[in-house]
């Protein structure tokens, strides 16, 4: 697994390697190449010395590895942040530091998969930061982001997307689905856009009035 490069500039996406289900060497290593600044959860950091990957910051609660320097002393300089704030996920916490830094794009990976109860919360503490950068959520069968109250973006006829409701989003119009929405109303456990997808080559058309609302840009790999 090849280092990511040194290029330190906060206007450059950040990547955040949490501790759910690794994903392909292949996504991983296109995520290194154009992240400049690499953070790891504390859960996962054994997981990705063994990549052999340089890490720039290691943050979290260090309540199951108590001697991280040991761990990192051959990757010198790596930032150690204890992160103790048992009333927020490392996820939360990791992306409040790098805001703090003032970084508006934020990449996520490893991020889904294992737990169940920690891919919920990771998918939908998203919108926790929707205001205040960029933030996305990949895995090797989706890219996951809050969408904007209007949102257009270019698709190839066929490309799956589902939309997903965190809590009732209203006021939803949609152009260029292949089953489109005219002023709905999603609410999770209620009705979401799953399993939708582009009609056709050209333009997706989202606009909705109020609430928090996720696209899934999915893929069916083997």
């Amino acid at each position: 697994m090849s280092s990511h490069h040194v290029v330190r500039d906060t206007q450059e996406p950040a990547l955040i390697i949490a501790n759910g289900e690794a994903c392909s060497n292949e996504l991983l290593s296109q995520l290194l190449e154009w992240n400049p600044i690499v953070m790891v959860l504390d859960g996962a950091l054994e997981r990705v010395l063994e990549l052999g990957i340089k890490i720039d910051i290691v943050s979290g609660d260090f309540d199951r590895q108590k001697n991280p320097e040991a761990l990192l002393k051959h990757q010198y300089p790596v930032e150690i942040i204890h992160t103790p704030d048992q009333d927020k996920t490392d996820l939360e916490k990791g992306i409040e530091i790098l805001l703090s830094r003032n970084h508006k794009a934020i990449n996520i990976v490893w991020a889904t998969g294992r737990r169940s109860d920690h891919t919920i919360t990771n998918i939908t503490n998203l919108t926790h930061f929707a205001n205040e950068a960029t933030l996305v959520i990949y895995d090797d069968y989706s890219k996951i982001y809050c969408l904007p109250k209007g949102f257009e973006k270019w698709y190839s006829a066929g490309t799956p997307l589902s939309l997903i409701p965190v809590g009732t989003v209203t006021g939803i119009s949609t152009e260029g689905l292949k089953y489109n929405m005219q002023n709905a109303c999603l609410e999770i456990g209620v009705r979401t856009g799953s399993s939708n997808e582009a009609a056709a080559d050209g333009l997706v058309k989202i606009n909705y009035e109020e609430g928090n609302l996720l696209m899934m840009e999915c893929n069916d790999r083997d």
